[in-house]
């Protein structure tokens, strides 16, 4: 293990310390905000520290095995000696790599909560149904892993889809889970409206952004155009009967959000802000990767059919996705959230790029 390395896990090891005493400061213990905090902190970094002690112990074994051969002279205590020096070198190497990995630069935005942004592409009324089934099947994982959801802006069609859907999703590492959905998602399927039995191919486009807090992104309340009006659409008895919806435009970036799905104008204006403050906060993190000309199109592409990240089946009930080559034949438990297997594909993809040095 390198010197570096090893530095780096012994700052750790000192730091769960200091967290352990703050933790147990009676002042720490009265403030539930500051005590998840360092709850969370201290969790994180048990079973990196724990492999660590592993190695360590390994490496102790390691000097006293050699100090043995140095001094043993009887040739089956040293056969003995040898084969156990070759298994702890061995433990020795599967620990570094592991924690090689476990070092690896961290998303500082893992664990915030996700506004899912789900929007109809190419394909009309095949597409916006589509959109909707994607809306489950992201609700029915979050289910799985115990977060909250809640829809904070819709656009629903006469038949059932949604032109357009924004999801929060909260819990504890939503957006180190989610943030791989984001792209063009195609699906292949007859239309109950098709006579002929025609396959159509339709698209939707998913866009994942962490949820930024009040203090990460200031906004300037003069730099806001804030309208109210009716709602419209499918929405139940108060549309269209008071001003209950709110549309927000950020003057300096153009950027509009809209919700009309609280009956209280009040709880609109929140959910467009907060809303607001995620696309904010995502522009200026791709303006500081020199992105900005691609701000939302980065992410989702067009909408067009050609541009897909993963493709949906349903005369195989097949799900492909395309970055890592990964089929699986079982759509109904993918589009009922069963998506593991899929991100963590992609999970293991994005860490091998890291260590490889692909990505910085």
């Amino acid at each position: 293990m390198d010197s570096r390395m090893r530095a780096r896990l012994d700052a750790m090891v000192a730091r769960r310390a200091q967290l352990e005493a703050e933790l147990a400061r009676p002042e720490v213990a009265r403030d539930p905000v500051a005590a998840r905090r360092l709850g969370r902190e201290l969790a994180r970094m048990e079973a990196v520290l724990d492999r660590y002690g592993r190695y360590r112990e390994a490496e102790r074994e390691t000097a006293d095995l050699k100090q043995l051969l140095r001094e043993e002279s009887d040739p089956e205590l040293r056969e003995l000696a040898e084969g156990e020096l070759e298994a702890r070198r061995e433990e020795m190497e599967r620990l570094e790599a592991a924690l090689a990995e476990d070092l690896l630069p961290r998303d500082p935005n893992d664990d915030k909560n996700v506004l899912l942004e789900i929007r109809a592409g190419t394909g009309g009324e095949e597409a916006a149904l589509f959109a909707g089934d994607l809306l489950r099947m992201y609700m029915r994982f979050a289910e799985r892993h115990g977060w909250r959801t809640e829809i904070l802006s819709s656009n629903p069609t006469d038949i059932g889809g949604y032109k357009e859907v924004i999801l929060l999703v909260e819990g504890e590492g939503a957006y180190s889970r989610l943030k791989y959905e984001s792209g063009v998602h195609r699906v292949q399927r007859v239309p109950e409206t098709e006579a002929s039995g025609r396959i159509h191919t339709s698209a939707a486009t998913v866009a994942v952004l962490p949820e930024a807090e009040e203090v990460e992104v200031e906004i300037n309340p003069e730099d806001l155009k804030i309208e109210t009006m009716r709602a419209g659409g499918a929405g139940g008895q108060h549309v269209n009967k008071t001003e209950s919806a709110v549309r927000i435009t950020h003057l300096p970036t153009g950027i509009s959000v809209h919700s009309q799905d609280e009956r209280s104008q009040h709880k609109n204006r929140e959910r467009a802000m907060r809303i607001l403050r995620a696309r904010l906060k995502q522009l200026a993190e791709e303006a500081a990767a020199s992105e900005v000309a691609e701000a939302r199109r980065a992410q989702v592409g067009t909408g067009d059919r050609s541009e897909r990240i993963r493709t949906y089946n349903f005369p195989q009930s097949r799900v492909t996705d395309h970055r890592v080559n990964l089929t699986l034949y079982r759509l109904a438990e993918v589009l009922d959230g069963d998506l593991d297997e899929i991100i963590d594909a992609l999970a293991s993809q994005a860490h091998a790029e890291q260590l490889a040095g692909r990505v910085p």
